[in-house]
């Protein structure tokens, strides 16, 4: 059995999937390897569908309000928006619901515009991505309720934060918000102060929740997929992501109490998120809460309110860019939302050994280098044994093509004299294919953390390349890869087998193609790879040669 040859026909079966699956992708089509994400909706309303009803009467003390009882609509009354600008962020707050509605990233900079920043939360331009907060369990202020804005500053000063507070009233129930932006943060805390003038005591849940269509930011590549939707985490069951698509199929989990968590909503290299603080009990849930519009939220009880007394839940939003430290400091675990894939064990102490490299260097460009280099060195003894392997059987390639001719047809005595030749030779027919399999696990980890990593995003090499995230847009990179490969093709052994050959030749054309659409931080990895190993298979063939000679 000729174990290369099915090992490169694995190869070249999986390059020209996983060509398709790109092309398939660019053309606006599903990929087979991701979830297929629910389209964005077509209306072009700056709101979303209203009802007139309001949340739901109260349920007996003694229950827990649930995330039924949250009202489904949007804002419908168009309120004054206040805007609080800092160092990152400019955030504009609606006194209609108190909602925060759009949020813009003021050092990084559009996919599709570069004139323009990033603007992450949005209500309007066919977009809505918003947060949303008030009281249920009774006839309280909510988010459809109308807020009187306290005068503050709204922009960073030598006094300290900016702190916006927004007060709404209903039958003698106060609901006072208290949104604080800090300097250097994309962090918002988010209090919510409940005061009791209605003559009887109340029990008031406080909720919380992002709600978001499912299209995807302007500018991401359309040639490779990631994940876009809600995602939950509790210290018992962990982080979890949940696809709109299993959202519309009623598929998303249940409701889950916990006394700790946060909720997210995840896209590709951005977040928002929400985390109470308080360590009292609270529900986290995701829900569809119309056409194209889905939530992930957080309730949280509150114990009974005295007449004439008052409370308050403590809470924190983020929102803003996956950047791991800034994650890190956020909540347990948050840097989950960057999602490495099912290597995450690989990838996270890769990025680690990355950002020690880039502090010194300061050009991710280099850093790839750098890192290409090291992760060589680590391999080099395995990379070797598999040359060594490779030029062995260079050798015996003509011995090799005399067998084949020999009894083609007889393949179990083919097969027999074959591995003759391997003892005689002391040849591992394993030993060119071994090593590339051992390495493959810490390729895949490293194009995760080149493709999630939004410190790439927009970030220069040299020359041409201004955007490691992007690809090459002279497709030079791309080109020097296909040549490289090429080379490394005429280095290894000829196979004897017609249709092995020809699978060889074509594996470069099928590689470059695939990569002219793949981040140029990505295509640079391989070229610098591919160089290095160019060079270190040419000397051990040449040593080997000499030493047979």
């Amino acid at each position: 059995m000729d174990i290369k040859r099915t090992v490169l026909l694995v190869i070249f079966s999986m390059s020209l999937l996983m060509l398709w699956d790109n092309w398939n992708l660019y053309n606006g089509g599903p990929s087979m390897f991701a979830p297929e994400q629910s389209p964005a909706a077509a209306s072009t309303t700056t709101s979303v569908k209203t009802e007139a009803s309001v949340p739901q009467a109260s349920a007996p003390a003694t229950a827990a309000a649930s995330h039924s009882d949250v009202p489904d609509a949007a804002t419908v009354t168009q309120g004054e928006r206040i805007t609080i600008t800092t160092d990152l962020l400019k955030a504009d707050i609606s006194t209609a619901g108190g909602e925060l509605v759009r949020v813009e990233l003021l050092r990084h900079k559009d996919g599709a515009d570069q004139s323009k920043n990033v603007v992450l939360l949005e209500s309007g331009m066919g977009r809505t991505y918003v947060g949303q907060s008030g009281l249920i369990g009774g006839n309280f202020p909510n988010h459809r309720s109308i807020f009187t804005a306290r005068e503050g500053s709204r922009t960073l000063d030598a006094a300290g934060s900016p702190q916006l507070v927004l007060d709404a009233e209903q039958e003698g129930v106060k609901l006072t918000k208290i949104y604080t932006f800090k300097r250097g943060e994309y962090e918002i805390g988010l209090a919510h102060q409940v005061s009791n003038a209605s003559g009887s005591a109340v029990s008031p849940s406080v909720y919380t929740q992002l709600v978001r269509d499912a299209s995807k930011l302007e500018g991401d590549s359309r040639f490779y997929s990631t994940f876009t939707g809600p995602a939950l985490y509790t210290d018992a069951e962990k982080f979890r992501k949940i696809s709109f698509e299993d959202i519309d199929k009623g598929k998303n989990p249940a409701a889950v109490q916990s006394p700790d968590g946060w909720i997210a909503m995840v896209q590709h290299y951005f977040v928002s998120a929400f985390q109470p603080l308080d360590k009292g009990q609270h529900e986290l849930f995701t829900r569809k809460i119309g056409n194209d519009l889905y939530a992930v939220g957080t309730i949280s009880q509150m114990n009974s309110i005295a007449p004439g007394a008052s409370a308050t839940v403590e809470g924190k939003l983020y929102v803003g860019p996956q950047e791991s430290d800034n994650l890190e400091k956020f909540a347990p675990d948050f840097d989950l939302v960057k999602d490495y894939g099912w290597l995450t064990i690989i990838a996270k102490p890769i990025f680690w050994l990355m950002t020690q490299i880039q502090k010194v260097l300061h050009n991710w460009g280099w850093t790839i280098i750098v890192l290409t280099i090291l992760i060589k060195l680590a391999f080099f003894p395995l990379s070797a044994a598999s040359y060594r392997s490779m030029a062995k059987m260079k050798l015996v390639t003509p011995k090799m093509t005399a067998i084949r001719e020999r009894y083609k047809g007889d393949p179990q005595q083919m097969n027999a004299a074959m591995m003759e030749l391997y003892k005689t030779e002391k040849i591992n027919p394993l030993g060119g294919c071994l090593p590339i399999l051992v390495q493959i696990p810490v390729f895949i980890a490293l194009y995760w953390v080149l493709l999630a990593s939004v410190e790439m995003r927009h970030a220069p090499w040299l020359g041409w390349i201004q955007d490691l995230a992007a690809p090459d847009p002279w497709y030079i990179l791309p080109v020097v890869m296909a040549v490289s490969m090429f080379v490394q093709t005429k280095l290894n052994p000829t196979p004897p087998d017609p249709i092995q050959a020809k699978v060889m030749l074509f594996m470069p054309i099928v590689f470059s193609v695939m990569f002219f659409f793949f981040p140029a931080g990505l295509v640079l990895y391989w070229v610098v790879n591919n160089l290095l190993s160019i060079a270190q298979q040419w000397v051990i063939t040449k040593q080997s040669t000499q030493g047979k000679a």
